[in-house]
Formats: structure tokens, sequence, C-alpha cells
């Protein structure tokens, strides 16, 4: 009986030190910050303008649907403007840099 009553102790002893080790989060754990995409997004109206410090090479923008409004490669300039020629005010942008990087983010044109 007494033996009985010291494994069930233990049994749940280890099962609380166990569920509390697995409850821990080490630091390595945590995600990365985010750096800052090494562009801006200006608009203008209906406009939307890219500048970078980094050499642009292809730019996509499309809706909220899933509908493709522009897509333009070989750009190879710190800057590009395009206009969206729809009514929508929401839109997704993709931009892509000489260095490999694309980033990607949701527009709100007001």
């Amino acid at each position: 009986m007494m033996v009985t009553s010291i494994r069930r102790l233990f049994a749940a002893a280890a099962l609380s030190a166990s569920l509390i080790a697995s409850n821990a989060q080490s630091s390595g754990d945590l995600p990365a910050k985010k750096e800052a995409p090494p562009y801006k997004v200006i608009t203008s109206g209906k406009q939307i303008t890219i500048k970078s410090s980094k050499t642009i090479q292809h730019v996509m923008l499309w809706t909220t649907d899933g509908n493709r409004v522009a897509e333009h490669k070989q750009i190879n300039a710190n800057s590009f403007t395009l206009n969206p020629g729809v009514s929508q005010k929401t839109f997704f942008l993709m931009v892509g840099l000489n260095n490999g990087n694309i980033y990607t983010e949701k527009l709100v044109i007001p």
C-alpha cells in the first residue's frame, strides 16, 4: 500500500515537472525582428511611387480578390511609378530587388 502511494507521488511529480518544462520557452525560440524594407511607397491620388535604396528589378500589384493589376519586369531603377487603373482602394504590392530579396505588403490607397 505504501509503495503504491509513493509510486503515484513520483508519477505526479514527474508529470508536473514535464508540463512545466514543456511550457517554458527559451530565448532562442523567439521570432527574429522583421527588418524594414529598403524602399518607401508613396501614394498620390491613384499614383503609386516606389523609391528604393537598392535597385528595383520587378513590381507586381494585385487586388484583394487576387486579380493582377500590374506586373513590370526588368525595371533596373531605384524609383518606379505606376497607376493601377482600377477603382479598388486595397492592393497587395510585391517588390523584387536586385539582391534577390522580395518584399510583399498590403497597400491602401485613400
